[in-house]
């Protein structure tokens, strides 16, 4: 199959949509392209709108609760980004990766994986349950083991349900999949509004809820939320869980721990990229334990900031990764995944230039006394850019069956994670934190373009790219350098500003269109 691109002096077409009618009009099953892009939709709509969804509750955090509060919430969210990695040991991969080479066993597949995951989370809530006071202690909340209790059953809730959600993809139930997610995402919002708003205004005067409700729980009810939300979701399950048989293939388990063994080194080594600086912070600023929790409350609102990269990236991810692997060994698709890489660095900086230019309406995403951060928005805004970025460049590895260089580059991009941020916090605090994953998810681009191009040499136009960077960031330093008094004056210059982008990116693009010509 051969990619074609025309574009005439007459009439100009953005390349990322001829690319796509290109590619689509390319396939040779229209059936299998119709069911790639409903079930593409169906997922990554379902992914971004629950993201979304989540993301609402931040105003809400950072207006109800104080920055040392909402610290406590950040952390132990972060350790839970940690556990859930043990907790799934890989079973999940493992599932879809047998099921290609014994699909007719498909029952004893999902059997033998969920009753697998079943014994450890009991195994490993347990533990969990049994020394929370001890781990509470260690996390300096003596009075909160109950927190700890909270997350163990949420992550016991959320593990169970990893392989009905799999056999639902696997039967090809988009919309299912869609609506029990969604479903739990309302609920966890609902049960936040009314344990944080509506109980402190109405328990003196209304019985029942007086009955249920106590001051002294605070932000313990987030997490009760969240379990309340897991709960409700392992029951929308429910066909699901019936479909799980009495049965267990010892050999089946063992070549699917084995399988998915290595992809818990690779999720660990991504969750400390992800999640380490929120949990390092507490321990490495040179404050008391109140000021650290506020700090690292104030940086973990801040980083929200960042959602609209963050919803992009994902949504792209969900799009073009199916193509990425549907375009595998033919003729053009190093093209493909160049030009795809130059429609990602085009729309992501067009994000940050964005986000930037109108932050201080944005800024009021979070509550007042969280915008002490904002420094830190530009930086973490690159930081998810150079993630998302990081995805393209990684295509070289699964294609070419070398997902080991993969983990070596995650576990590169770890070591940067923990060193700098030992180094940096106690300097910089948060804004080393910032720095620090910027540092590491450029740095593992970097590093997988030059051995990607060893392995699978892909024709990345480099220069290109680095013009579009630099047309964002001197577009970006003007308006951080310009004083318009006039508030209109200043938001008409602003939008001149993401116009002037925009126009200069569709010109480049043009000239790269007509130079192939």
């Amino acid at each position: 199959m051969t990619l074609k691109y025309k574009f005439t002096p007459k009439k100009y077409q953005f390349k990322v949509l001829a690319l796509t009618l290109d590619n689509l009009l390319c396939m040779t099953s229209v059936g299998l392209l119709q069911k790639l892009m409903r079930q593409t939709a169906v997922y990554g709509l379902s992914s971004i709108v629950a993201r979304l969804l989540n993301y609402l509750l931040v105003p809400l955090y950072t207006r109800l609760l104080s920055p040392d509060e909402y610290g406590i919430v950040t952390e132990m969210y972060s350790y839970v980004a940690f556990l859930i990695v043990l907790y799934t040991y890989g079973m999940e991969t493992a599932f879809f990766n047998t099921l290609r080479s014994e699909e007719e066993n498909k029952y004893t597949i999902y059997s033998t994986s969920f009753w697998s995951l079943l014994l450890s989370t009991v195994v490993f809530s347990t533990i969990l349950c049994v020394l929370s006071q001890p781990i509470a202690e260690l996390l300096h909340y003596p009075q909160q083991a109950h927190f700890v209790r909270y997350i163990a059953l949420i992550l016991a809730l959320d593990t169970l349900a990893t392989l009905p959600f799999a056999w639902l993809r696997y039967e090809e139930k988009a919309l299912r999949f869609a609506i029990i997610r969604l479903i739990t995402i309302g609920a966890n919002i609902g049960l936040n509004i009314f344990f944080l708003v509506l109980c402190p205004k109405y328990a003196d005067s209304v019985a029942w809820i007086k009955a249920i409700y106590s001051p002294q729980m605070g932000v313990g009810y987030i997490f009760l939320s969240n379990l309340i939300s897991s709960a409700l979701c392992l029951l929308l399950l429910l066909p699901e869980l019936l479909a799980v048989r009495w049965e267990w293939n010892k050999t089946l388990w063992r070549t699917m721990v084995w399988y998915g063994l290595p992809l818990v080194v690779v999720g660990l080594a991504g969750s400390i990229n992800e999640v380490l600086d929120r949990l390092l912070l507490k321990h490495l600023l040179p404050y008391d334990t109140a000021r650290n929790l506020a700090e690292l409350g104030i940086y973990g609102a801040c980083y929200k900031l960042s959602i609209l990269m963050t919803l992009f990236t994902q949504a792209y991810r969900f799009a073009v990764e199916p193509l990425f692997f549907k375009e595998a060994g033919q003729k053009d698709s190093p093209n493909f995944y160049a030009n795809t890489t130059r429609y990602y660095i085009a729309v992501t900086w067009f994000i940050f230039l964005g986000v930037l230019l109108f932050l201080p309406i944005l800024q009021h995403f979070i509550g007042r006394d969280f915008r002490s951060g904002l420094s830190v928005v530009p930086i973490l805004l690159a930081a998810n850019l150079f993630l998302g970025l990081y995805y393209n460049l990684s295509i070289w590895y699964k294609l070419s069956n070398k997902t080991h260089l993969g983990a070596i580059i995650s576990l590169i991009g770890s070591l940067l994670t923990i060193v700098l941020n030992v180094w940096w916090i106690p300097i910089w605090g948060y804004l080393g934190s910032a720095y620090a994953t910027l540092i590491c998810y450029s740095s593992m681009c970097i590093i997988s373009y030059f051995w990607g191009q060893k392995h699978y040499p892909i024709p990345y136009p480099i220069p290109l790219l680095l013009l579009y960077t630099l047309t964002a960031l001197v577009l970006w330093q003007i308006d951080s350098r310009l004083f318009i008094a006039s508030a209109v004056g200043q938001y008409g210059f602003k939008i001149f500003l993401l116009s002037a982008y925009i126009g200069i990116i569709v010109y480049l693009e043009k000239r790269q269109a007509f130079s192939k010509q």
